[in-house]
């Protein structure tokens, strides 16, 4: 039974019932305006949305939403296409392309409802500029203030739009499918066991030429789209919601000589890829991320160096959560400090979020008796090759095996070791010490092992 519409428009969510993916973490942070002094504020409300479910024992979904002009369409989605995708009976006789299109049937799904739920904003801004017909700007401004100010709120409350990525897991296989420019990397390694970061995602903006194709062939100049960073009043090519870019985009000059509606809530769909032991993690991002790492880290191989950090934040924290935050955190900090330096024209910055669904790569906890070259090697070891990102080999190397650090005692009873015996050691420690002291000259020494 799916669940009614008054349970949506309550204050809390009906997914705040279902089961958490205890595999996955979430970091975040707010939005920020940088005054003169340095201190940050709030430029408006927050507006991403992340959901990470546990369907069933082999069905988990996750959600990264990022909304603009308000979170209104976020939390739409948020909370209707966790229900789509909830109640779409999968079963194990689904083929890989009836999965996507149940994916695909969600997207849709979403767009209509939300474009019916605005119906009644829609009749009144059409009233309005009943209203005001016929008189210029100026003259509607002076005669009927009250009737533009209003008309103004609509038109920003039916362009609240928003990015999607989402990921689901099912019999053990991965689809994902996406809107807009939030963005899902996969890491896994390869027969060497180098960490390859695969991106799934497609971004949707001015920067896709298939995109460009797509809206030349209906009718749109693309050569004055390539000289600006928008299409209409967004800059993705695709979204949920925003009425403006879509039922009203004939009164945008650079959309109006489209034939039909140029922003789409299409999504981008990929999937089934198995999931096996070559699988570490699997991160889900907002563009706030992107777009913060774009501005602070001054590199063109972005996703390279989210997959860095997040190994990095791995080696130093026992949760899921502490990794994603870490993460967000020290991207917000070298933002912050970017713009302190007044090396840049940095000013403000837009809401982050990070989700790390982890497969199987150690924690700091599960990782303080693996080998110790997979514990200080250098994290600094990225390298890209034939234009594919990989983490190297010398990072990864036997990093996702760990030993106990103590034998069972019945083990040792019917081996004759007492607890007061010894046995002659047969491990020869020397390259340990001495590759343990490089590390502390470097820096690069995690910290319960600065006392060995």
């Amino acid at each position: 039974m799916r669940p009614s519409k008054a349970s949506f428009d309550s204050n809390q969510s009906w997914t705040d019932d279902l089961e958490t993916c205890s595999n996955t973490g979430i970091g975040f942070s707010f939005n920020q305006v940088y005054r003169e002094d340095g201190t940050p504020q709030g430029e408006h409300s927050y507006e991403d949305f992340s959901c990470h479910k546990k369907f069933k024992p082999n069905s988990y979904w996750y959600a990264v939403y990022d909304g603009h002009e308000g979170g209104k369409i976020a939390k739409f989605c948020f909370e209707r296409m966790t229900a789509e995708i909830y109640f779409a009976q999968l079963n194990d006789e689904l083929t890989d392309d009836a999965i996507k299109d149940v994916l695909r049937q969600a997207f849709i799904s979403m767009e209509r409802e939300y474009m019916e739920s605005v119906g009644s904003l829609l009749a009144e801004r059409t009233g309005l500029m009943e209203d005001i017909k016929g008189l210029t700007s100026f003259e509607a401004c002076r005669k009927f203030p009250e009737v533009v100010e209003k008309l103004k709120q609509i038109n920003w409350e039916l362009s609240s739009g928003t990015a999607c990525a989402v990921a689901l897991i099912f019999n053990n296989k991965l689809y994902v499918a996406n809107v807009g420019n939030c963005r899902v990397l996969l890491c896994q390694t390869d027969e060497n066991n180098v960490m390859k970061v695969i991106q799934l995602s497609i971004e949707h903006d001015l920067k896709n030429e298939d995109e460009l194709l797509r809206l030349s062939q209906i009718g749109i100049d693309i050569n004055n789209l390539k000289k600006s960073s928008h299409l209409g009043n967004q800059s993705n090519t695709r979204c949920l919601g925003n009425y403006m870019v879509k039922g009203g985009y004939k009164e945008f000059e650079d959309l109006c000589t489209a034939i039909q509606e140029p922003v789409t809530a299409e999504p981008d769909i990929h999937g089934g890829f198995e999931l096996d032991e070559s699988c570490k993690f699997l991160l889900l991002m907002s563009s706030g991320l992107l777009k913060t790492i774009e501005e602070v880290a001054k590199t063109d191989q972005i996703n390279k160096y989210i997959a860095q950090c997040v190994v990095e934040q791995f080696r130093e924290q026992t949760t899921l959560t502490g990794v994603a935050q870490a993460v967000v955190d020290k991207i917000a900090r070298l933002h912050h400090d970017c713009y302190m330096s007044n090396s840049s024209s940095i000013k403000k910055r837009e809401d982050i979020t990070l989700m790390v669904r982890n497969f199987n790569f150690p924690l700091h906890s599960e990782t303080r008796y693996s080998t110790f070259d997979s514990i200080i090697s250098s994290n600094n070891a990225l390298q890209s090759s034939s234009g594919q990102q990989t983490l190297t080999n010398s990072t990864n190397r036997n990093c996702f095996s760990s030993t106990s650090s103590s034998e069972p005692q019945n083990y040792r009873r019917e081996n004759g070791l007492g607890p007061n015996q010894k046995i002659k050691s047969y491990v020869d420690f020397n390259d340990f010490y001495v590759c343990l002291e490089k590390a502390k000259q470097e820096g690069r020494c995690p910290d319960w092992l600065k006392n060995f």
